[in-house]
Formats: structure tokens, C-alpha cells, sequence
């Protein structure tokens, strides 16, 4: 007995891979962002740790503050484009 093969027609391939390359997309993009907020965190956490001039203790305290602001706008904007992408899906998907 042969296995239960859905039949897609190529237009309709096309558009779900271009679906799923937009949503691997956006994932690349929040990950760029927590990378970037990481990378703040870290360099604030660094600078108060090993630098007691009060320039690089401020620095270091703005940065870390910098980088969670980072990480949730990254957040946010993910949110809003896996929305808008489910969006779209549901109305271009026949019914």
C-alpha cells in the first residue's frame, strides 16, 4: 500500500517556501537582536566590573539598561511579523 501523498501543484510549493524562507527570515532577525542586546549587557556588566573610573561605571550602567530595551524591541517586532504573516496565510489560504 503506497503511503498518503497530498498533491501540491507547484505554484502552491513555491508559496509555502517563500512562506517558510520569510519565516526563517524573521527568526534570523530576533536572533541578531539578542545577540546585539547580549553583547551591550555584557560589555555594561564588563565595564562596571573592571574599570572603577566613574566615566566607565556609567557607561557600563547605560549599556546594560541599552541592551534589555534592545532585546524587547527585538521581541516586539518578532511578534508583530509572525502576526502579520499568520495574517496573511489565513487570508491568502483557500477555504
Amino acid at each position: 500500500m503506497a503511503p498518503f501523498r497530498t498533491t501540491v501543484s507547484r505554484r502552491d510549493f513555491r508559496e509555502l517556501m517563500a512562506l517558510e524562507r520569510t519565516h526563517m527570515a524573521n527568526e534570523r532577525t530576533m536572533l541578531a537582536y539578542v545577540r546585539t542586546a547580549m553583547t551591550l549587557v555584557v560589555a555594561g556588566f564588563s565595564l562596571i566590573q573592571f574599570f572603577r573610573d566613574n566615566f566607565f561605571v556609567w557607561v557600563g550602567v547605560t549599556l546594560v539598561p541599552i541592551g534589555v530595551g534592545v532585546v524587547v524591541a527585538g521581541w516586539l517586532r518578532y511578534r508583530q511579523k509572525t502576526a502579520h504573516m499568520s495574517q496573511d496565510a489565513e487570508a491568502d489560504s483557500p477555504e
